[in-house]
């Protein structure tokens, strides 16, 4: 009788390798710093993933009034609300640098997810985890300050805390900032030199995101 080979570890999953090489939705889209990816309004009938850069979501009132939702960074899925029916882009995707964003067709998207079981579960889990921090933000402009909304998103715009963090943003705005944390640009601009002279922040080219900024996200 044969003895049967001994299996080794299964190998690690790439997503991105994975969705590069799926027929049919490999449709890659480069974008300048500024452009608009879609817009407020527009036919939704596709997901979008980041490669690499930064995008901005935003909302505008039917005041004209612009609220910043999300920036994303590359490995972050957006305009997934095709899936679930949703016929028009319900906010704004922008460019906040230069960036690269793999377009997949719905139907595409939707076969990915019921024929292969491992992008579904990492798929399923990225949308978990992005709900858990909406709700966290939601919290965050509730019950704390501006000084701590703001150490807050430096550091998720950083991901702290993830394997693949990294410590330098791409270039943002105060203006943008300051949309996104429900104050004003002068307010923003005051803790950003706050944080800097303190040292939890850096300016070398980019926007370095130091730990010991964590300390006024946990200070009462």
């Amino acid at each position: 009788m044969k003895a049967s080979k001994r299996a080794g570890p299964e190998p690690v999953f790439q997503l991105q390798s994975f969705l590069e090489s799926t027929r049919g939705a490999r449709r890659v889209v480069q974008y300048r710093r500024g452009e608009v990816i879609f817009s407020q309004g527009d036919v939704c009938e596709d997901v979008r993933y980041v490669q690499k850069g930064a995008i901005k979501l935003s909302v505008v009132s039917r005041v004209g009034k612009e609220g910043v939702v999300a920036i994303l960074a590359p490995g972050d899925f957006f305009g997934e609300g095709a899936l679930a029916g949703q016929s028009v882009r319900i906010g704004t995707a922008t460019a906040v640098t230069a960036s690269s964003v793999l377009i997949i067709d719905k139907d595409v998207m939707i076969r990915l997810l019921h024929d292969e079981p491992t992008f579904s579960d990492r798929f399923i889990a990225h949308m978990l985890a992005r709900n858990i921090r909406f709700e966290a933000d939601l919290v965050d402009h509730l019950f704390n300050s501006s000084e701590k909304r703001l150490a807050r998103t430096l550091l998720l715009l950083a991901r702290y805390g993830e394997a693949q963090s990294h410590r330098t943003l791409p270039k943002i705005s105060q203006e943008t900032l300051a949309d996104m944390i429900g104050a004003t640009r002068s307010r923003v601009n005051f803790f950003m030199n706050k944080f800097r002279k303190l040292g939890f922040i850096e300016y070398n080219g980019g926007l370095k995101i130091n730990n010991s900024l964590l300390s006024v996200v946990l200070h009462d």
